[in-house]
């Protein structure tokens, strides 16, 4: 492993309280047993108020980092289509979304450490300067501690260093990269990784040589703080659990993101 700050070390998160109502989505009982970090639908494109209670409870029953996942509202289309709003729009919708999850965790005896953007607002706010200052702005408004979990070597990052934000720099364990270092377009093929051999090797590649491996094979170098696994799709559980056995299996330690050595206070 390349060295670095966070040298043996490095954390696993998940996007997950993305059911809604009756309907259940993810397998996050399951999940939470293996990530150390998670990112808590806020209502906007999944979740209710009910579902982030049972949501939180389940962090804290874990010992895992609570996280806000605020997205666009759009529950139909599960916050992955294109929404444009204006700067004061996308700081309010921060600014909202993680106010609510914060009330919800301190009702019961957890607390907000990092706010990580969903789908969409995500992707848009990857390459846009303008989007990340917004969310950056926004997240530091609320809490300057938050911790900004980003898309690695994007403008994220950039913002959050910008506002004095501790930036968590984040890879995907199950989603392949363009030769520009962004996640490959849901709608393409090749987009997902499910097989649980393959993912296991593509993260320890990343994280070995703290770099981005794109499809066609270029090699981007980034840091790599942070792997995210999704909680959704039949076979979440079994790719997150031997991403976590392949990292461990090298001496690797999961631990939540409040206590990488580079994110510490």
């Amino acid at each position: 492993m390349a060295a670095g700050s966070n040298a043996g070390q490095v954390n696993i998160n998940s996007d997950l309280g993305e059911s809604f109502g009756p309907w259940v989505m993810g397998n996050d009982a399951e999940v939470l047993k293996i990530v150390t970090s998670a990112n808590v639908a806020c209502g906007f494109h999944a979740s209710d108020p009910t579902v982030m209670v049972d949501t939180v409870k389940l962090c804290v029953a874990n010992g895992v980092s609570i996280g806000a996942h605020p997205g666009f509202a759009d529950l139909q289309g599960f916050g992955r289509r294109v929404i444009n709003l204006t700067v004061k729009e996308l700081e309010a919708n921060i600014a909202y979304q993680l106010g609510a999850l914060q009330a919800i965790a301190a009702m019961c005896g957890g607390k907000v450490t990092h706010m990580k953007p969903h789908g969409m607002m995500a992707n848009m706010s990857a390459d846009n300067v303008e989007m990340s200052e917004a969310i950056a702005r926004a997240t530091r408004a609320v809490d300057r501690d938050l911790i900004f979990l980003c898309q690695a070597n994007t403008e994220q990052g950039k913002a959050a260093r910008k506002y004095g934000l501790r930036a968590a720099e984040e890879v995907f364990a199950d989603r392949t990269y363009t030769d520009a270092g962004m996640l490959t377009p849901r709608k393409e093929a090749g987009s997902m990784i499910k097989d649980a051999a393959s993912a296991v090797a593509h993260v320890r590649r990343m994280v070995d040589e703290q770099a981005i491996y794109s499809t066609s094979g270029k090699r981007i170098p980034c840091q790599v703080d942070s792997i995210c696994v999704h909680g959704d799709g039949p076979t979440a559980v079994t790719v997150s659990t031997a991403v976590r056995a392949g990292l461990e299996a090298a001496g690797i330690r999961i631990v939540p993101l409040t206590e990488l050595p580079s994110l510490r206070h």
